[in-house]
């Protein structure tokens, strides 16, 4: 691949902002190199100031561009980003030796809403808004039983996404607009973090607005019915 490829001219911003509620528990590992005795064996991510639940945007980043390089993968395996198609590099970024095509989509780390503070702190919890899920995996030929603890995030908690899309061709808005929401689409389908064959991780992504940033010559209506249920 001996593509070149520019940065082109900034024409605009679209701040794309919405309410990601979560379905079923689920599980973004935080890791741990120590835990006590009666710990939990396997925490989430936590705001390190608030100590609420937090989702890297690196996982929503991460997930989105992987479900949809699935979709239009030509093969069974996957290859290295730089063979994604055309808009999902354009979207996400790409990197190699002869060429760069930086990313459209500037991802945030998604905080959990006051509201949802307010909801768990006046439910009985296992953990400040997290609940303890016992997982128990058997070996087939022992029979021997591996009990761990996972934290999880409880069903119903919402966070407040952000996304800025990065407007440089005005051909390519619709396109790039589509693919996003096609991959909203495919993560409401599949799940977000770890343990997702066994239901963890369903979410759901409500109330998207789009707003114009920077040149007001942009219309974001055109595209606000894309985001739409």
């Amino acid at each position: 691949m001996d593509e070149k490829r520019t940065q082109k001219p900034l024409k605009g911003k679209v701040l794309i902002t919405g309410i990601l509620k979560v379905l079923t528990g689920m599980h973004i590992g935080g890791g741990s190199d120590f835990a006590p005795i009666g710990a939990v064996d396997s925490p989430f991510i936590r705001d390190p100031f608030t100590h609420a639940p937090i989702i890297p945007g690196s996982s929503l980043k991460g997930k989105i561009r992987t479900l949809l390089a699935k979709l239009t993968c030509p093969g069974y395996i996957l290859k290295e980003v730089d063979y994604d198609n055309e808009v999902i590099k354009r979207l996400f970024g790409a990197s190699g030796k002869n060429f760069a095509c930086p990313a459209r989509l500037q991802f945030f780390d998604l905080f959990i809403t006051e509201a949802t503070k307010e909801r768990f702190s006046a439910l009985d919890t296992d953990t400040y808004i997290g609940e303890v899920k016992f997982e128990n995996t058997i070996s087939r030929t022992s029979g021997v039983a591996n009990l761990r603890q996972i934290e999880r995030v409880p069903a119903g908690a919402e966070f407040v996404f952000k996304l800025v899309y990065n407007v440089e061709d005005l051909e390519e808005v619709q396109e790039d607009l589509a693919t996003l929401t096609e991959g909203f689409k495919l993560l409401e389908n599949d799940y977000l973090g770890g343990h997702g064959s066994r239901g963890y991780g369903r979410v759901v992504l409500q109330n998207i607005n789009l707003e114009a940033v920077g040149k007001a010559a942009f219309d974001v209506a055109a595209y606000e019915t894309l985001f739409k249920d």
